[in-house]
């Protein structure tokens, strides 16, 4: 008889494991199990062995990502939108500390690599609208903006998450990303305006 999988039991696992490497205890089959009333053979069952656990956990976070990045609705204002993905970004770093942790570490493979590329094509997709509407030079090339625009998040949300800077610095993404906009052929009136406007909407 095949026993069902229980995803409460993989997501349990998920979970501990990118606590445990977050706050940098050894993890190891037993202490990952410990206290949690499943045995070492779980991680076996569920993900294959520990490396297929460590992708199992970088490709969690992706995944939860994309889910969020899924809420940030569109708009006829495309800059307002670049700005809500960027809050959306952080909003996700804040929520999940320990995921997001992992996510960026190269050390661990992902199971889905096209998922982690497409949380950057909701940016480039974006960028392209605001060129179609004028607000950004047609010929700035959307993935190296969209990547700009990510790099004005992840830096903020390392930083807060980490613990070198409040939460309250945060708020230098509206003037950042103001000022990337604008290099770009944004109006810096009408750019800022709609860029406080998507921070607000989506920032947690």
């Amino acid at each position: 008889m095949v026993r069902t999988k229980d995803p409460a039991v993989r997501s349990l696992l998920i979970a501990r494991a990118a606590h445990m490497l977050r706050v940098r205890e050894p993890v190891t089959l037993r202490s990952l199990v410990d206290g949690t009333g499943v045995s070492t053979m779980a991680v076996y069952t569920y993900f294959g062995s520990m490396d297929g656990l460590w992708r199992a956990v970088r490709q969690e976070g992706f995944r939860r990502l994309a889910t969020r990045l899924e809420t940030v609705g569109k708009t006829r204002d495309p800059v307002r939108d670049l700005a809500a993905l960027g809050a959306s970004y952080i909003s996700h770093a804040l929520a999940e500390p320990d995921l997001y942790r992992v996510m960026f570490d190269a050390g661990f493979e992902l199971e889905d690599p096209e998922q982690a590329d497409q949380t950057l094509h909701h940016l480039v997709e974006t960028v392209e609208r605001a060129q179609s509407g004028g607000r950004l030079h047609a010929e700035a090339d959307p993935l190296t903006l969209a990547t700009q625009s990510w790099a004005i998040g992840h830096g903020l949300a390392s930083l807060v998450t980490g613990g070198p800077l409040p939460h309250d610095a945060l708020a230098n993404g509206v003037p950042m990303l103001t000022a990337l906009y604008v290099s770009n052929g944004d109006d810096p009136v009408r750019c800022r305006r709609s860029v406080a406007r998507g921070w607000r909407d989506m920032a947690a």
